[in-house]
């Protein structure tokens, strides 16, 4: 080949790479991609016409309540990539597999995935528990994980990429909002018990005592999947702190809001923040139920910007006007497009040169349903941090926006 043609492909591959700033989530025509046709060279599951991702969440158990929209949000970046023209002119296939909320199940779902099913990328896991259970298995396998939950940070690894917040991006930034906004100097802190809660109010606990001069008065978790909230809610109306701040998971918090109603512990008397509920878990729980409490997130569908309008419209137009969105269920939607950002300027679906394309710290998404969001070298995602004030309705009303805050998953002092 000519020494032009060779500088051509070049020049198109960088107008690609700058056209998904420009076009909706990096929409791209099938006519643009003509030049990239290697498939791989590592026994992917690529054909001339098509390549096979897998899509790995919990669709049964405790935490379908909260896993079930962003296998929504996935199939949907999938769908709209596909009638986009592809991803390096192929069409995108999906294998989708159960981690029915038991984290051994993810392990081995992984492995089926990338061992036998040989898929290219795997969107999935939600809770820290279920991405610890899988990460053995994609570094030993060299798979590429996009893991879309919010989490307590303190992990970087190749072959994940975050597209969730981490710690210092809502923990600590939650925290500061409400030792300003609201005065508070005393937190009981309540989770589910299991590696993000404990982490994550580890991490909490270091914050309100080292940085805000606050005290915990309680800490207590229970089970995944627990009911019986009663008697940490009668040590709640005992300590009467300035917060309660709470990393509930799943389907135990609509147990644990309707019993925090029926106590009489509503907003009016309480301020709550929890890092854990979502518009997904709000459809579940009732509005009702936690009006006047306070979530922590990145993103709220409420939010009134041009990308989350069309975003809205398309996922209720594909799952139903019932459906809600909540923060992870965006952040999944995410992953798709930047995996196809990456490919792209890669020009291959091997995962090395993906990783490689996305560590150059140039792939962003200008259009994303949060606003904007640009990958960091270290596999997270600027991001900014929203509190969102629950109301009857089922959701949220924004009290507070960050800057856009840069990723750090291993913040000095917290580890």
């Amino acid at each position: 080949m000519s020494d032009k043609s060779d500088n051509q492909r070049s020049w198109g591959r960088r107008k690609v790479v700058r056209a998904l700033g420009a076009l909706p989530l990096g929409i791209i025509l099938a006519s643009q991609l003509s030049w990239a046709a290697p498939a791989t060279t590592t026994g992917q599951a690529v054909t001339e016409d098509t390549v096979t991702v897998g899509i790995l969440h919990s669709l049964t158990g405790t935490m379908a309540i909260s896993e079930t929209g962003a296998q929504e949000a996935e199939k949907l970046a999938i769908k709209q990539i596909n009638e986009s023209g592809g991803i390096l002119g192929r069409q995108i296939k999906i294998i989708q597999e159960d981690g029915a909320s038991d984290w051994p199940t993810f392990a081995e779902k992984s492995r089926k995935l990338l061992v036998n099913d040989k898929v290219a990328a795997v969107f999935g896991c939600w809770t820290s528990a279920s991405r610890k259970a899988a990460l053995p298995v994609f570094e030993k396998e060299n798979g590429l994980l996009y893991y879309p939950t919010f989490y307590e940070g303190l992990e970087q690894s190749k072959n994940v990429i975050y597209t969730g917040q981490e710690a210092t991006q809502q923990i600590l930034d939650g925290l500061n909002w409400v030792a300003k906004e609201k005065g508070a100097k005393t937190f009981y802190l309540i989770g589910s018990d299991y590696i993000w809660p404990r982490t994550s109010m580890k991490i909490a606990r270091k914050h309100i005592e080292n940085v805000l001069g606050g005290k915990v008065v309680g800490e207590e978790y229970k089970p995944l999947g627990d009911t019986q909230f009663g008697s940490v809610i009668n040590k709640i109306r005992l300590k009467k702190p300035d917060v309660i701040y709470a990393a509930v998971v799943g389907g135990s918090n609509v147990a644990w809001f309707k019993q925090l109603k029926a106590a009489g512990i509503n907003s009016k008397k309480q301020t709550l923040l929890t890092i854990s509920v979502t518009e997904d878990e709000v459809l579940g729980i009732g509005g009702e139920n936690l009006e006047g409490f306070y979530s922590i997130m990145k993103y709220f569908q409420s939010q009134d910007n041009a990308n989350n309008v069309a975003f809205v419209k398309a996922f209720k137009e594909m799952w139903g006007d019932d459906s809600v969105i909540g923060d992870v269920t965006q952040a999944a939607y995410l992953g798709p497009w930047l995996w196809k950002a990456a490919v792209e300027k890669a020009g291959t679906f091997d995962v090395d040169a993906v990783v490689k394309a996305s560590e150059e710290g140039d792939i962003e998404l200008t259009t994303a349903p949060e606003g904007y969001v640009k990958l960091h070298p270290n596999h997270h995602l600027w991001s900014k941090a929203r509190v969102g004030m629950w109301k009857k309705d089922g959701q949220a009303e924004v009290v507070y926006t960050s800057e856009l805050l840069e990723p750090d998953p291993f913040p000095e002092g917290y580890q």
